[in-house]
């Protein structure tokens, strides 16, 4: 974290000097942004935006207050990643359970009524991230981005209890509505019981839940079928002799059924999701009247011959298995490439599936961190409407593969187990669906998407300098030195959920003229008619405000000269003009761990890696093909006023 860059200031350097018109209570009648629900999307997109001055962002929400006691809690590592940009992983990481291991039960093949332990795996495989799988009460993580929107420097807070009426997009031509989608809102706290405000937006995103009232506005519906199954869950304080209680661990029986232990936060509490009855065709789980002692009972038989003695219930639910899913994420009708949108849908508002798999909360607040940094391009000019015409079509196909996963990992969670020997029947085979866990680890742990060429994902022409960084993925980090103060940092940790653009250059061997390659893209970078950092930040702007450049050396850190380094990689900011030292970076040889090796990257040509503002890959370049590098910038970009 880099503080006091226009003057020194004392107090925490997490609170952001306070910027804008200080928030009313009212809302106004004309925003930027409008955010429908404070869920874990709401919030995502609510902290990226908070941080611009110049964008007007209200997120309104019918509850009352701030969530209390959520119902999501796993939090996988790619979403770890996405939390540092937000700057609160730390406070994660101390208060979550950490999955470290997945353990395997099945039925005992001489005494089918008992269960064994089948297996145990490690519940991520080394080197897929800096960060572990945890498990983290979805309040809490409401709370840290709650924290991140208080200290932007908008100091953005939730609107609570308002409740949406009606919406309609005024979808003539651009020109003809600045704020073109009009939302009616009820408020229901006793103080304001029925008013109705009315609010003009340039864009609004519900994040509303399965149930969006936002989704229905747009006509948007979610489409699919459940399943015929009953799953009960519940966070439960207890006492039993199960051994792998401490560990995550899927539990199937012969006979009763199956279940999912998480174990939760602070050491003690632990989730249960527990295998109920069968549903009839067109049955809701409603109709079973479910109480959390048929769960108790239900899990006690499940894991005879251990014990489970319940002393205290947190919180319990009963769900029916189903997958839904919208044709589409925004408002502009399918096949329509002229029409701008401007109502999108995020989260549960867009795909619902069951929450075993951990998955809900992770792609809802990815479906915004897309979207957020797309909003903010547009509505500061940086970028053209047609690239928010990418948020429907990456997130879809995201969505799409989780709901194929889930639909099959559900399948296979409630199916019998079979015993050893037996190949008939629907059931399946304890030692397959524990392969099945191994290899679908990527995708659980978010690592696995990839978003395809487009307006902001290049082509693979290049993609042979650096096969550790594909097109499309997540930026994955590597250790690495800072030059300027020999300390070791995570290079991943520089993309921030700031809104700009990373170029990694990372140079070719000594030996190949490392430093001459850095030299001469940052005088490209610095001085070029064409250069995207010329064309698209504006003048009065720090140089890295749009494009941030960092350079990554295969030397040691003590082996290169600081002062011998391109003005660019050193660039006077703010106020006073002070220097910026940390651009530059070394390999880290002393522990071993090579960003060069660990990420296939050429040594004799080096390459320039494109980074998104969410972290992703746009594209992977030789050093020296600057035009394709103006060239894809101004695909999309907008040349600075």
């Amino acid at each position: 974290m880099q503080f006091h860059l226009n003057g020194f200031r004392t107090g925490s350097p997490e609170i952001a000097e306070a910027a804008g018109a200080p928030r009313s209570d009212a809302l106004p009648d004309e925003v930027d942004v409008l955010i429908v629900g404070c869920g874990p999307a709401g919030l995502t997109l609510a902290a990226q935006l908070a941080a611009f001055p110049d964008i007007t962002t209200r997120i309104v929400e019918q509850k009352p207050g701030p969530l209390e006691l959520g119902q999501a809690d796993g939090i996988a590592c790619r979403t770890m990643e996405m939390f540092e940009a937000f700057g609160f992983t730390d406070r994660v990481l101390k208060e979550a359970y950490w999955v470290n291991e997945t353990s395997f039960w099945k039925p005992d093949e001489t005494e089918r009524g008992r269960i064994v332990r089948a297996g145990r795996v490690q519940d991520t495989e080394d080197g897929l991230s800096e960060f572990p799988h945890v498990i983290l009460n979805q309040a809490r993580v409401h709370d840290f981005l709650l924290d991140v929107m208080r200290n932007a420097p908008t100091r953005l807070e939730p609107d609570y209890a308002r409740r949406l009426l009606d919406l309609e997009i005024d979808a003539g031509p651009a020109s003809a509505a600045s704020h073109p989608v009009t939302v009616r809102l009820e408020r229901t706290d006793d103080a304001h019981a029925g008013v109705v405000e009315t609010v003009r937006a340039r864009y609004v995103v519900g994040c509303d839940g399965a149930r969006s009232a936002v989704r229905r506005s747009i006509g948007r519906a979610l489409h699919g079928e459940a399943a015929n199954q009953a799953w009960g869950v519940m966070d439960v304080l207890a006492v039993t002799d199960f051994p792998d209680v401490r560990l995550k661990a899927a539990v199937q029986s012969a006979n009763e059924g199956n279940l999912l232990i998480i174990p939760r936060e602070g050491g003690y509490l632990i989730r249960i999701y527990v295998e109920m009855d069968k549903l009839a065709e067109d049955e809701r789980v409603a109709s079973k009247n479910l109480t959390v002692e048929h769960l108790i009972a239900a899990a006690q038989r499940i894991l005879q011959p251990y014990t489970l003695e319940v002393k205290e219930v947190a919180w319990w639910s009963a769900y029916e298995i189903g997958q839904r899913l919208c044709d589409k994420f925004d408002d502009v009708p399918e096949g329509d490439t002229e029409r701008m949108p401007h109502v999108f849908i995020a989260g549960d508002a867009c795909h619902t599936h069951s929450p075993k798999a951990g998955q809900g909360m992770n792609v809802s607040m990815r479906d915004s961190f897309n979207l957020g940094w797309k909003l903010a391009a547009v509505l500061r000019a940086q970028a053209g409407e047609h690239l928010l015409h990418t948020y429907s079509g990456e997130r879809h196909a995201v969505a799409q593969e989780l709901i194929d996963f889930d639909r099959e990992w559900a399948k296979m969670f409630s199916a019998p187990p079979k015993s050893s020997g037996e190949t008939s029947g629907d059931g399946v085979d304890p030692a397959e669906f524990q392969r099945y866990f191994v290899q679908k680890g990527r995708f659980t742990a978010g690592t696995a998407t990839q978003y395809q060429p487009s307006l902001i994902t290049g082509g693979r022409d290049w993609q042979a300098l650096a096969t550790g960084f594909p097109l499309g993925m997540r930026f994955h980090s590597a250790p690495v030195i800072r030059l300027a103060d020999a300390k070791p940092v995570e290079l991943g940790h520089a993309v921030k959920a700031d809104g700009r653009w990373r170029l990694f250059a990372f140079a070719p061997a000594a030996r190949e003229g490392g430093s001459e390659a850095i030299a001469t893209l940052c005088r490209f970078l610095s001085t070029a008619s064409d250069s995207p950092i010329q064309r698209y930040t504006p003048k009065t702007a720090d140089i890295d405000s749009v494009i941030d450049v960092r350079a990554v050396f295969q030397e040691g850190h003590q082996a290169l000269d600081l002062e011998a380094m391109p003005p660019l990689l050193l660039p006077q900011k703010g106020r006073y003009g002070l220097r910026d030292y940390e651009k530059i970076f070394c390999a880290d040889l002393k522990s071993g761990r090579d960003v060069f090796e660990m990420r296939a990257i050429d040594r004799q040509r080096g390459c320039l890696v494109v980074v998104r503002p969410d972290q992703h890959v746009a594209h992977v370049l030789p050093l020296d093909e600057l035009d394709a590098l103006a060239a894809f910038f101004a695909g999309f970009m907008r040349d600075a006023g």
